[in-house]
């Protein structure tokens, strides 16, 4: 039941932000529909009935389609949901992005859509999903995978990142970072930091680049600039910010205030550590520099990120 309810309120949520914060040019209201295989009330095991809105024949056409967890074995419900499969299989040949949650993803597995894809499911499931579907790309370890239209996750956290990532889609980031601070954002890891994105190696061949965001990564706190960076890794940078941009669709700039600032929130959720200290850790060279860079990326002050994050931690 929680991975359908949860999904609607998080978009719900970013919706009512949009409103009040969008141009009426820009602004799109939704439009959320339950669709099932009978029209006929659904019990779940948590006492509450799911009411269909339609069935796979009445179904609009989809932007999004979030296919909720099955609960226990899903193999006779999806077995015995043969029109759900069909939908699945017509509404994705029609452009609808699908995301899958836990042994839900069965469901887009049977209509053959991650077959030579990467995906996720339940962990209790997973053997029995492999041997089920054997032309899909099992990928157990990650919570979230992701094959251009196809997201399939393993939980409901990694459910709520996965929404967090399409309300930025929808509405923009600033639309997603609030429902993100309403939704426990401080055990949040960004979106693009846990899936597997499939074709993403191939997609960065520059070794080099790889090289140098390691370096990036564990030298967070070093009195380097970009340019000596550069210098150090025998580029000029010039050259070195073309082939970073190349290689990582983002800038080096970007890149490395995205490092510190992750590094920052979880010295502030886990440390004692003052806001200066924070800073000097991260690479900033006092209080102010790194409180500029949390308003403008967060759009909150440090001291008020770790207020709400140790509250929901130890209170």
């Amino acid at each position: 039941m929680t991975s359908l309810t949860l999904p609607i309120e998080m978009l719900r949520a970013g919706e009512a932000f949009a409103k009040g914060h969008l141009n009426k040019d820009e602004f799109r209201s939704l439009n959320i529909t339950l669709v099932a295989e009978q029209p006929h009330a659904i019990a779940t095991r948590s006492g509450v009935s799911i009411m269909p809105d339609c069935t796979t024949e009445q179904a609009p056409d989809c932007d999004l389609i979030i296919v909720p967890g099955i609960w226990r074995n899903p193999r006779p419900v999806v077995h015995a949901n043969k029109l759900i499969v069909k939908w699945l299989k017509n509404s994705f040949a029609k452009g609808s992005q699908l995301v899958g949650v836990g042994t839900g993803n069965c469901f887009i597995a049977q209509a053959g859509l991650l077959d030579g894809h990467p995906a996720t499911t339940h962990w209790h499931y997973a053997k029995q999903f492999s041997r089920d579907y054997p032309q899909v790309l099992l990928k157990p370890d990650f919570f979230i995978t992701q094959s251009e239209r196809l997201y399939t996750v393993a939980s409901l956290n990694a459910l709520a990142d996965v929404i967090v990532h399409i309300i930025s889609q929808y509405y923009g980031k600033a639309a997603a970072q609030h429902v993100e601070r309403n939704f426990s954002h401080e055990i949040r890891k960004p979106y693009e930091e846990q899936r597997y994105l499939e074709g993403a190696v191939d997609k960065h061949p520059d070794e080099l680049i790889a090289q140098i965001q390691f370096w990036l990564k564990t030298n967070l706190a070093s009195s380097l600039n970009l340019q000596q960076v550069a210098d150090q890794f025998s580029l000029s940078y010039r050259t070195f910010t073309r082939r970073f941009k190349q290689a990582t669709n983002q800038s080096a700039v970007q890149y490395w205030q995205q490092l510190r600032v992750e590094a920052a929130k979880e010295l502030l959720a886990s440390s004692n550590l003052s806001i200066q200290e924070v800073a000097l850790e991260v690479g900033y060279n006092d209080q102010g520099h790194l409180t500029r860079v949390f308003k403008k990326v967060l759009y909150q002050t440090p001291s008020a990120y770790r207020k709400v994050v140790r509250r929901k931690l130890f209170g």
